[in-house]
């Protein structure tokens, strides 16, 4: 596999993390309020020392007991708008998080489908999808809780700073002691963390990669009574996660430990100092007892940045790994002005001269020179051994891939300068193996053209021969189909998908031969539904049984990318050569 998305890069992770921000200025109103939702408690929490020194100083010195209802009065008050301006900043900064992950995921995964072939065949799914989820997850915690902690204890930490100076200048220069030295290990330990950080989550990726590997091969995996080897390939994938894991969390306990040590020894310094002062009557309790507070709000502040900015390296991680996925191309290009399909669209296809090599495989062709001319109502038939090319016709057709040499085009019109979803629009298509979505059979039929109405799916599930299995299903159309299809016979299956083609009315049909792997019984009922779907349409065929050869206008015969041989299935028994070897191998048998 060539590059995929948990590939380190050279750029610094933590930079990243400004990709976040067209997310959040989308919804600015929730943002202004959280700012100033958390000025508010900012403010609250740096006027809770001088509610306490009142109290000290005032309530308890006077005695009386008016004085000590004010002084207690308004230390509540500052408590109550504190607890409402934290219950304000908490909401609003909660759900910003929650819309930004929302957009985040909706336009990684619009950008995801929009990739090309090529890169899904070099790209696990379950690799993606971790990346859809838990980096994600990740960023969930910036936005959410991350991002406003630390503006807060940035605001709170120069706030309590310059009241510390206010307060007494003498003690406040003795804190700014523990400042730099908290900071030093934060900033050496931070490199270190950002590479355990990207490692961790990619160790998580490659696990959730391969469970959803497993899980989707779950019949095959029980067939073969692999589940101990499974489930020992997933717990040693695990454990190596935990093991990462623990070498993350073990350096960021330390760069934490290692500042909140730091920072409350210089705390301890400054009170000793103070204690000093009151017992010789240059500073009063409530004095010292406000700069203990500040001292310990502005010690808590950097303490809370140690914490917020361990936590800034694993998403900035995740983030980097998104923003790559984000910045990759699709090499199949939409022009900026597409020609439009000719209405009405006669269906003739044409590949003059192609050749194409598949990425993965530079050196070897898929198709060399390859010239094909299907008239308007055509059906031709593709026959040759695997590898032959067959394949590659389709996903060069449907435009998955473009040749390195050459053109395919539709009633003369090059498919390059087309819109890639309007000529796949024109195109039907019925795969060997139909994907059926986990959705009722309605919804899975009606995806072939989603703004048709129930009597429309009602007649294409007649014409694709289907009535009957759905009929007898509990709550017949509506009947969900299970992942993949479980609730469905691979027949039943292949009719679905043919109701589905049937439902889109494409005038172009390219048919993954559908009946070679059915049984007899299944098999003629798919071949009549087929005949109904190919009445009238341009049809390409990849062949593998006689019927659908005896009844096509042309049989092209290919092999290693190249056409060898065309014709009726008579004129190629009669010349002999490959297609002679293939009837008698696998057609006649």
């Amino acid at each position: 596999m060539t590059e995929s998305p948990n590939t380190p890069k050279s750029k610094a992770p933590i930079g990243s993390l400004r990709t976040l921000w067209p997310f959040v200025r989308k919804h600015r109103g929730l943002f202004v309020a959280w700012l100033v939702a958390l000025a508010a408690s900012s403010t609250a929490t740096l006027s809770l020392p001088v509610a306490f020194r009142t109290m000290i100083d005032q309530g308890f010195a006077q005695g009386g007991g008016a004085a000590i209802d004010r002084a207690f009065g308004l230390l509540f008050i500052v408590a109550v708008a504190l607890a409402l301006a934290t219950a304000a900043r908490f909401f609003f900064v909660s759900l910003l998080g929650e819309r930004v992950v929302a957009d985040l995921r909706e336009r990684l995964y619009a950008h995801l489908i929009g990739l090309d072939a090529g890169f899904h065949d070099r790209n696990r799914s379950g690799e993606l999808v971790s990346r859809l989820t838990a980096d994600a997850e990740l960023l969930r915690s910036v936005v959410g809780s991350s991002m406003s902690v630390a503006l807060r204890s940035l605001v709170t930490f120069f706030g309590g700073l310059a009241m510390l100076f206010v307060t007494s200048p003498r003690l406040a220069a003795y804190a700014l002691i523990g400042i730099p030295l908290a900071v030093l290990p934060i900033v050496i330990g931070g490199r270190r963390l950002q590479k355990i950080s990207r490692a961790s989550q990619d160790r998580v990726a490659d696990a959730n990669a391969l469970a959803s590997e497993t899980l989707g091969a779950v019949r095959t995996v029980q067939a073969h009574a692999r589940e101990p080897y499974e489930r020992g390939r997933f717990g040693s994938a695990l454990l190596i996660a935990v093991n990462t894991a623990r070498r993350r969390i073990q350096a960021q306990a330390w760069v934490t430990a290692i500042a909140i040590v730091l920072i409350f020894g210089a705390i301890t310094l400054v009170l000793w100092s103070g204690a000093h002062d009151v017992a010789a009557g240059r500073m009063s309790a409530g004095t010292l007892g406000q700069f203990v507070l500040y001292a310990l709000i502005a010690g808590g502040s950097v303490g809370a940045l140690a914490e917020v900015w361990n936590e800034l390296q694993r998403a900035a991680g995740g983030m980097g790994r998104i923003s790559e996925l984000l910045q990759e191309g699709s090499s199949i290009d939409t022009p900026a002005q597409p020609l439009a399909l000719p209405q009405p669209l006669h269906g003739e296809v044409a590949f003059d001269d192609v050749t194409f090599h598949y990425p993965m495989r530079p050196d070897l062709p898929a198709l060399e020179h390859f010239t094909l001319r299907v008239r308007p109502g055509e059906t031709v038939a593709l026959v040759g051994p695997s590898g032959a090319g067959k394949s590659t016709v389709f996903s060069l057709l449907l435009r998955f891939h473009d040749p390195q040499s050459g053109a395919v085009r539709i009633d003369e019109a090059d498919i390059r300068q087309l819109d890639p979803a309007a000529l796949r629009e024109a195109i039907g298509l019925v795969p060997q193996q139909p994907t059926i979505f986990a959705s009722s059979a309605r919804d899975n039929i009606r995806y072939g053209r989603l703004e048709a109405d129930d009597t429309q799916i009602e007649a294409a599930v007649r014409a694709a021969h289907a009535s009957d299995f759905i009929t007898d299903l509990p709550q017949g159309l509506d009947t969900e189909l299970g992942e993949r299809g479980a609730r469905l016979s691979g027949g039943q299956q292949q009719r679905i998908a043919i109701a589905r083609a049937l439902l889109k009315d494409a005038p172009i049909l390219l048919l993954d031969e559908a009946t070679s792997a059915l049984d007899a019984q299944s098999e003629r009922a798919v071949q009549q539904a087929l005949e109904t779907l190919m009445r009238g349409r341009t049809t390409l065929v990849i062949a593998h049984r006689l019927a659908t050869v005896l009844k096509a206008d042309r049989i092209v015969v290919m092999d290693r990318g190249r056409i060898v041989a065309e014709g009726t299935h008579a004129q190629l028994l009669a010349a002999g050569g490959l297609y002679a070897e293939l009837a008698k191998l696998q057609f006649l048998d």
